[in-house]
């Protein structure tokens, strides 16, 4: 594609052209002019923190800037603290991509706010893993509607002076008691502020609880639903907080006490950056996790600088830089060898060799695989702010 506007007919002469020809009874009007393929000059992109980045936190990760420079594209950057939140932006409209986990693609799709992606616009494509190509989150009735990015683990972060050793098991969350250091659970352990975290009480209750028969935490009936619920509304009184913004989780740990939590690799790796005596684990029970996926918005007014985007943020550089930056494993293989800022062995500290043991995020919907009918994620959303509640 040019990267600059590039030469279209006089609009004058073309509705002229147009009118003449509808004139003719015996003419039939041509086909309407392909769609053009010049750059647009801008490009709106809903992200996760950390997602786009520009070097202005710190100089050696900018992948914002050689993409605007190559094609002329002027990034603004939307960054979003849930998914829900990211549904409603896509809701209203005015921005070109999201960058979407699994628990919002589908809503996305369903409601008709993404359209399908032609991959065959999109170099690199088949650089992708395997895995994630056609994942059910994101590959719809045979149709693609969007771009692996990244993904990775929510694992369990967990202060190293309480914990001498890694938790073995999500029960130091759920459970409270007393810690290794002697004092109690209470008001040292946060959770995470979205209703997909229902997902996590119940991951932990398929170990832990067998004869509720849970084979997927994202697909409930009433009664497994239920127990989930009534394992988070008896966690609620160890909480400290319902952690939503990734850096104030991080000042959390270091200011007010919390010494365990469900988290990112993120904040895992800003922590130890500020020599935080911080270390993440995945216990026994595995752990949900996070494909997220690029998605183009049903009325994108820059379709074509989203294009160069998606290709662009498939080349091995820029995904091996996201990963060393987010703490997350690139969707293109290939990145994890030779990137500097990644290094020889950041794939696999970031949890690439987990994949087996995660069940990543998916809308739950009432049409369910595993059973006759599930609880569909209207009930999750509106039952998840009454737990926070207290309710």
């Amino acid at each position: 594609m040019p990267h600059a506007a590039g030469v279209k007919r006089p609009q004058a002469a073309l509705v002229a052209a147009l009118l003449a020809l509808a004139a003719c009874s015996n003419t039939e009007l041509p086909p309407p002019p392909p769609p053009s393929e010049a750059l647009e000059g801008a490009l709106s992109i809903i992200a996760w923190p950390g997602y786009v980045e520009r070097g202005a936190t710190d100089p050696r990760y900018d992948w914002a800037t050689q993409f605007e420079r190559d094609t002329g594209c002027r990034l603004t950057v939307k960054t979003a603290g849930t998914s829900d939140e990211m549904v409603a932006l896509m809701s209203r409209g005015g921005y070109d991509l999201v960058t979407a986990s699994g628990d919002a693609t589908l809503r996305l799709v369903r409601g008709g706010m993404v359209q399908p992606i032609d991959v065959a616009r999109v170099a690199g494509y088949d650089t992708i893993d395997p895995r994630l190509r056609e994942a059910p989150w994101h590959f719809v009735d045979g149709k693609h509607y969007g771009v692996p990015y990244q993904w990775g683990p929510n694992v369990l972060m967990y202060n190293t002076r309480v914990f001498r050793k890694p938790p073995s098991s999500w029960a130091v969350v759920f459970e409270g008691g007393k810690f290794p250091d002697g004092k109690p659970a209470r008001g040292r352990v946060q959770a995470y502020d979205g209703p997909i975290y229902i997902a996590d009480a119940a991951l932990y209750l398929m170990a832990h609880q067998r004869a509720l028969r849970i084979v997927d935490p994202y697909e409930l009936n009433e009664t497994q639903y239920a127990a989930a619920l009534g394992l988070l509304r008896a966690q609620h009184r160890l909480i400290h907080r319902y952690w939503q913004d990734p850096d104030a989780q991080v000042q959390d740990f270091i200011k007010e006490g919390v010494v365990v939590s469900g988290s990112w690799p993120y904040q895992a790796h800003t922590l130890s950056a500020k020599h935080q005596p911080i270390a993440s684990t995945i216990p026994g029970e595995g752990s949900t996790g996070w494909a997220d996926t690029t998605m183009l918005h049903a009325r994108a007014r820059h379709p074509n600088c989203a294009y160069q985007w998606l290709s662009w943020s498939l080349t091995p550089r820029v995904q091996g830089d996201v990963a060393s930056w987010f703490g997350s494993v690139p969707a293109v293989p290939a990145a994890c060898r030779g990137n500097t800022l990644l290094g020889a062995e950041g794939c696999r500290d970031n949890g690439s060799e987990d994949f087996d043991r995660l069940h990543f995020w998916r809308t739950p919907e009432a049409a369910c695989k595993s059973q006759g009918s599930c609880v569909p994620y209207s009930r999750w959303s509106t039952d998840y702010i009454a737990v926070m509640g207290g309710r």
